[in-house]
């Protein structure tokens, strides 16, 4: 996994504390879309689909290896490959494969914190392969090089003035603050980008077996271009990603849009599983899944935090924790960032490694409350806390202290 920033957790979440520019937006995020999403659940006239959509989640880990093979027939049926990687450096492989096989000179990127957890940007431009990110926030961030600070908001750290300086420097514009303006500047460079890839690379929000398709959702529109333009996608999927029929698929649909944004569904949603048909007026003439463990496997066969799979990355937990409210995303270090990034980034990259994250949380179960599927974040992070206190033979950690 991808933790290349040289400050520690407590120096990052000094300098969050001490930028005037995060806090404000981070008060403002979590007063609209914190509070937005409990009175949502609360006013639901359907009362039982959260524990519904959490019971199936919890149901498909039961019979996962059928689940997901019966995915990869179905996407193999529409003519789609599927290769199942166990490490990130395997879905890395077997991305340059693709890449080079196709002769891929430029990639587009949908967003996906998938892809950041095995790190493919570096492996490709290294390969001489440009890779241009075309969700508005990740292009910003990308231009910057800088990192994400929220999973679905990832440059809230940066103001519109901040953002009009980059765009004179990066895009050649005369400088403005004006909000309509930037993005229209960010969606003609973006617009020639994507006319001109060679591959789409994207991550994906849920996969469903019954149809061998995954689906993908967006405000932006840049998901269902990268997807149909260029000559070859690729999809980066992590293996818990996936439901079993397309009622469940629908209902864990409904709850993602809601927690994420508080919308009954979202602008786009873009589904995929395979080559353009030969009727088709669009679409890739290559399609690949990478379905990928990477440590989910060992989470998967721990009773003791097997439910972290079924979170649906909403970022809702984010939306209402004091802790991040207060630090922000970047002194996580980590691809994953909020309370779901303190349980799920040490159980894929080290307990050890990461034991700050756990123990920063303060348990006071907002993230419980607000999770779309009831996720019980505080007692997988006490559980994660315990771990570091008396060491622990099967996660291979040893016992911390601060």
């Amino acid at each position: 996994m991808k933790t290349s920033s040289p400050s520690t957790y407590r120096e990052a979440a000094v300098a969050g504390i001490e930028s005037a520019q995060l806090q404000k937006s981070l008060q403002g995020l979590q007063n609209r879309f914190g509070k937005g999403a409990m009175e949502l659940w609360a006013g639901m006239a359907d009362q039982e689909m959260r524990d519904r959509v959490k019971e199936s989640r919890m149901k498909t880990f039961e019979h996962l290896d059928i689940v997901l093979a019966e995915l990869a027939k179905n996407v193999r049926a529409r003519g789609g490959q599927v290769h199942f990687a166990v490490t990130a450096q395997d879905a890395v492989n077997y991305t340059l494969a693709v890449a080079k096989k196709n002769e891929v000179k430029r990639v587009v990127k949908g967003k996906s914190m998938t892809s950041m957890e095995v790190d493919i940007d570096p492996a490709l431009e290294q390969e001489g392969i440009e890779v241009v990110e075309t969700d508005l926030g990740e292009y910003i961030i990308q231009l910057a090089g800088d990192r994400p600070s929220h999973i679905i908001a990832p440059c809230i750290h940066l103001n519109r003035n901040q953002i009009g300086r980059l765009f004179t420097d990066k895009l050649g514009i005369d400088f403005t603050e004006d909000p309509p303006t930037l993005t229209m500047a960010a969606r003609k460079a973006l617009r020639e980008k994507l006319l001109t890839a060679d591959m789409g690379l994207t991550g994906c929000n849920l996969a469903c077996a019954e149809t061998g398709m995954i689906s993908l959702v967006s405000n932006e529109g840049n998901i269902r271009m990268a997807t149909t333009m260029p000559r070859v996608v690729v999809a980066l999927m992590g293996m818990e990603r996936v439901v079993a029929t397309m009622a469940e698929h629908r209902e864990t649909l409904q709850l993602l849009t809601r927690g994420a944004a508080l919308q009954k569904l979202s602008t786009y949603v873009s589904f995929l599983g395979g080559p353009a048909a030969k009727d088709d007026p669009d679409g890739p003439q290559e399609f690949h899944l990478v379905i990928i463990d990477n440590g989910r496997s060992r989470i998967l066969a721990d009773p003791e935090f097997r439910e972290v799979l079924a979170c649906i990355r909403c970022g809702a937990c984010l939306n209402i924790c004091p802790v991040y409210g207060k630090i922000g995303g970047h002194a996580y270090n980590s691809p994953y960032c909020g309370p779901i990034g303190a349980v799920v980034t040490p159980l894929l990259d080290g307990i050890n490694k990461h034991a700050d994250l756990c123990k920063g949380e303060t348990l006071c179960g907002a993230c419980k409350d607000i999770c779309p599927v009831k996720n019980d974040l505080p007692r997988m992070l006490s559980a994660l806390r315990h771990k570091l206190a008396y060491g622990s033979d099967r996660w291979q950690t040893r016992q911390h202290s601060p």
